[in-house]
């Protein structure tokens, strides 16, 4: 099991004000802030989930968040693309994954495919 996940960023102001936004229709807000070189976001006093200030960014990742609903999903896609992301799949059933699967992805402002999924 996973204790947290870091993803390096390019523009930490930009991403902090991405995630800050994009993640809290998940339940998930920023919980640590250490300046202009990292943020963790997690729920009841856990960051499980880090940005950190890395010029240049080395790798580009995909990363899946739990959302309680599928309002949750659309919330979150709706956010993200508001505050920078790029739409990478729009909320929707993903049947090839599964018959409960439903998601949404969007690239964040480096790339990083961010999903939220109901399973």
């Amino acid at each position: 099991m996973l204790d947290h996940v870091t993803l390096s960023v390019a523009d930490f102001e930009m991403s902090r004000r991405f995630y800050d936004q994009a993640l809290g229709p998940l339940g998930i807000e920023r919980l640590y802030d250490d300046g202009d070189q990292a943020a963790g976001y997690g729920r009841a006093g856990k960051a499980f989930f880090w940005i950190a200030r890395q010029d240049p960014v080395a790798s580009r990742a995909h990363v899946a968040f739990a959302a309680p609903d599928h309002e949750a999903v659309r919330a979150f896609h709706a956010a993200a693309v508001a505050h920078g992301g790029r739409d990478n799949g729009a909320p929707g059933p993903r049947p090839q994954y599964h018959d409960r699967y439903y998601a949404a992805f969007v690239l964040d402002p480096d790339g990083n495919n961010i999903e939220a999924v109901v399973q």
